[in-house]
């Protein structure tokens, strides 16, 4: 008997030093919440916590990250999108209790989903196709992501029967899904690397686009058009005495940035011992010592080749260049359709899209260049507004002399018709769909 009694207070204390311990601190930092996470090290602990933090769209400004044997130590300085520090009880709430599960788990908001995931060639309205063909096999899109890179398009689509409601289960209809939009994927070019898949699987989105992206190879491919984007500078070199290699990234700072380079490292099967995160103005120096999962460093000019590139696609999948355009309007049966069929017909191409609806309103973010790759022309760009609606669609990313011009037309058109989300309003909304809080208005 004081031998079972042993073996549970044995347990308890296992539990205690596996279980990550948090503190945050309003007081020590200025400027930045301090968020500390003490847990012992595993493969994908670090992510675990960037994930956390990012999902919330809070902004990661500066972080230390050290191992003593093993245990793991990080210290995030964060802030909210304004930059300020974290004051919302709520918000505060859930990063701790989300830190303190070993294994957090935050796919639950997908659940009742249908899970389409496509990968091919990127070219100018191919988004417009994909999203017409779901509108006629009766699939209402209830969330979605789309990045493009390198000539290279990947899409996370969660779709639900327009009629029922439910998810999608039906082997035929599935199979009709698949079958039409690798048909939309495939189109002149591309017989042989276009993918489709449907899956109830609930996955993180934006880890499982960079697992898309990564087995797709994008970043050995060249870009089809051409993107004005800044390239990451990454560096790797050994640290043999220690038995380290010693990952430098310097590139421009941007939110979730720290989580897509921290995601590639992890699902490379590389392990974070030590880093270094630091921002100043709109720039970003990151700084990484890791090892293989078996304890090597990187062994070979190929693979440092490798983790150079796959670093630098990482950085770039999220910073596509174009004019943000950001849709609110009554969600309805076909409204994607008609949008990217409008963007086609002006001869725009989505380089970047966030799809989401949130009580019967449509949230989306667009980034749109012109069909080469450059900046759109400003006059289709209101052209386009027109069509869509000037109260719906708002234009978030031009020279300075655009946003008098549209401030101007606000004031006019008034801002009854646009619930747009402000910035401060984003982590709430987060917590909202993830049903933590009830209304986040």
């Amino acid at each position: 008997m004081e031998w079972h009694a042993y073996l549970d207070e044995y347990e308890k204390l296992v539990i205690r030093m596996s279980t990550p311990r948090v503190v945050i601190d309003n007081a020590v930092c200025p400027n930045s919440t301090l968020v500390k996470v003490d847990s012992a090290r595993r493969h994908g602990i670090l992510l675990d916590a960037v994930q956390v933090l990012t999902d919330l769209n809070l902004s990661i400004k500066k972080a230390n990250i050290s191992s003593d044997g093993q245990w793991l130590m990080d210290v995030f300085h964060v802030t909210d999108l304004n930059g300020n520090k974290l004051t919302d009880e709520s918000v505060i709430s859930y990063i701790e209790q989300s830190l303190e599960t070993t294994h957090p788990d935050r796919s639950h908001e997908f659940n009742g989903l249908t899970a389409l995931e496509l990968t091919g060639t990127e070219r100018v309205g191919l988004l417009s196709e994909v999203f017409a063909v779901l509108a006629d096999l009766q699939c209402n899109v209830v969330d979605a992501k789309v990045w493009t890179h390198n000539g290279r398009i990947a899409s996370l689509i969660y779709v639900k029967d327009c009629n029922s409601g439910s998810p999608i289960e039906d082997s035929q209809q599935i199979d009709r899904i698949e079958s039409r939009l690798r048909n939309v994927l495939k189109g002149d070019n591309d017989i042989c690397s276009a993918k489709t898949s449907v899956s109830m699987a609930v996955t993180h989105t934006e880890r499982r686009l960079h697992q898309m992206m990564f087995a797709d190879r994008d970043y050995e491919r060249k870009p089809i058009l051409q993107h004005k984007v800044d390239s990451p500078v990454v560096t790797v070199q050994n640290w043999v005495e220690r038995g380290y290699s010693v990952v430098n990234v310097q590139c421009k700072d941007r939110t979730k940035l720290l989580f897509d380079v921290v995601c590639t490292l992890t699902d490379m099967q590389y392990d974070v011992f030590h880093a270094t995160i630091n921002t100043a103005e709109d720039k970003a120096y990151l700084e990484f010592y890791i090892r293989h999962t078996d304890g090597t460093p990187i062994s070979s000019e190929p693979e440092r080749h490798r983790v150079i590139q796959c670093l630098q696609a990482a950085v770039e999948r999220r910073a596509s260049e174009g004019v943000r355009l950001e849709l609110c309007a009554s969600d309805k049966q076909g409204l994607l359709a008609d949008v990217t069929r409008t963007f086609r017909e002006n001869g725009l191409n989505v380089t970047r899209a966030e799809i989401s609806t949130t009580r019967d309103m449509a949230l989306n973010v667009f980034y749109v260049t012109d069909a080469n790759g450059n900046q759109a022309d400003p006059k289709i760009i209101e052209a386009v507004r027109q069509k869509i609606g000037l109260g719906n669609l708002k234009v978030k990313e031009l020279p300075l002399i655009y946003h008098q011009k549209a401030e101007r037309e606000e004031q006019a058109v008034g801002v009854g018709g646009a619930v747009l989300l402000s910035l401060g309003s984003l982590v709430r909304r987060n917590l909202y769909n993830l049903g933590l809080i009830k209304s986040y208005s």
